[in-house]
């Protein structure tokens, strides 16, 4: 079925629905392919290194890679991600294909679109890589490569600066491409299925647009993973989280509070928010939610169609689907239209050994640094 006659279909579908769901006409055209980004390719090339590159965090012995694995979506296939050393993560590691064109960062969307305070983020913070970046800085000026690598980008010596700018467009790179929903090699059953995302099932309320998302934070009823506060060293960093964050009553609090930590409403009608994520690359990226709650894609569409979880705070629009072990299986196929070809390639990872052994210059209180 082309393109053109499936939105025909889903704007019929859409209308017949609408006045149960709430769902405005929704064309096929307005979803995707996901556009690709100009890229610099000699930074992309040195933020590429950088991603795979252990000494970026303060005891050099994680690198963006470790939790943003490319054989897993550029995720890691956890629940609930690693850490620092000596602490460990308390939310669902997001996958960062197609993540240069957000709206917004993190699963509280804290941090809008400027990827450079994101790198810096991510770097510094000690619950993620810990590294200050004074060191950061001079670590890669020792390496022989990155200088070569800095200057040919146009950045002239290493700088932390410079680092938190290669990065985001390596980022760039990272781009869906080759899913059946865009290359038009759809299953009848997968086809069906989006006239149900478009229609009856209203998924297309928040999972919009080219990366399936709105890029807005919902409440629909996900439960905590009691795991966040039964281990200690992931309790630890949710206390610090918070704290940072100036979440009130942190120490005493067992639910993340999400969005909460943007809009810091006095009735706490945003606790318990959380940014849509996007539905590209679902296949790779299990398990899903921002905490890491449900394991499958079955039992999202199942938590969806008996209409979420309870929560004070869930959006009204989520509500009992009905939909039939035929329908599910349609949405089913899909959700897996949308993943593409695996970012694995010398493309998208650093595949060369990172040499660390490069010789100590002799004179170097001579040199400039």
């Amino acid at each position: 079925m082309n393109r053109r006659v499936s939105s025909k279909i889903a704007w019929r579908v859409a209308l017949a629905v609408g006045a149960a769901v709430a769902v405005s006409p929704v064309l096929a055209d307005d979803f995707g392919p996901v556009p690709q980004m100009e890229v610099d390719a000699k930074k992309a090339a040195l933020g590429k290194r950088l991603f795979f590159d252990p000494r970026l965090s303060g005891d050099a012995a994680i690198s963006c890679a470790t939790c943003h694995i490319p054989e897993k979506g550029f995720g890691d296939g956890l629940a609930l991600s690693k850490a620092y050393p000596g602490s460990d993560g308390f939310r669902n590691t997001p996958t960062l294909i197609n993540s240069a064109q957000k709206a917004a960062w993190f699963h509280d969307g804290r941090i809008g679109t400027n990827l450079n305070d994101v790198t810096r983020e991510s770097i510094t913070e000690t619950y993620s890589m810990n590294m200050d970046m004074r060191l950061m800085q001079e670590r890669i000026k020792q390496d022989p490569a990155y200088v070569v690598m800095f200057e040919e980008a146009g950045f002239g010596e290493p700088s932390n600066g410079s680092v938190r700018n290669a990065i985001p467009e390596y980022l760039k790179t990272l781009t869906s491409r080759g899913a059946a929903f865009d290359t038009g090699v759809m299953t009848d059953a997968a086809q069906r299925g989006f006239e149900l995302f478009t229609g009856k099932a209203g998924c297309a309320q928040c999972h919009s647009g080219p990366r399936f998302t709105d890029d807005m934070p919902h409440n629909t009823g996900v439960p905590d993973n009691p795991d966040i506060w039964s281990n200690p060293m992931r309790h630890l960093t949710f206390v610090a989280f918070g704290n940072f964050m100036g979440v009130e009553n942190y120490m005493n609090l067992r639910r993340d509070v999400g969005a909460h930590v943007r809009t810091h409403k006095a009735d706490g009608s945003d606790i318990g928010k959380f940014m849509t994520p996007t539905l590209r690359e679902l296949t790779y990226t299990a398990p899903y939610m921002h905490n890491g709650t449900i394991e499958t894609l079955e039992d999202v569409i199942a938590f969806y169609n008996q209409g979420g979880g309870d929560d004070p705070n869930k959006d009204p629009r989520i509500k009992p689907l009905d939909l039939s072990r035929d329908e599910r299986a349609n949405l089913l196929a899909f959700l897996m239209s949308l993943s593409g070809d695996p970012l694995t390639g010398p493309e998208h990872v650093w595949q060369e050994k990172i040499n660390v052994n490069y010789p100590v210059i002799d004179d170097w209180l001579e040199k400039r640094n």
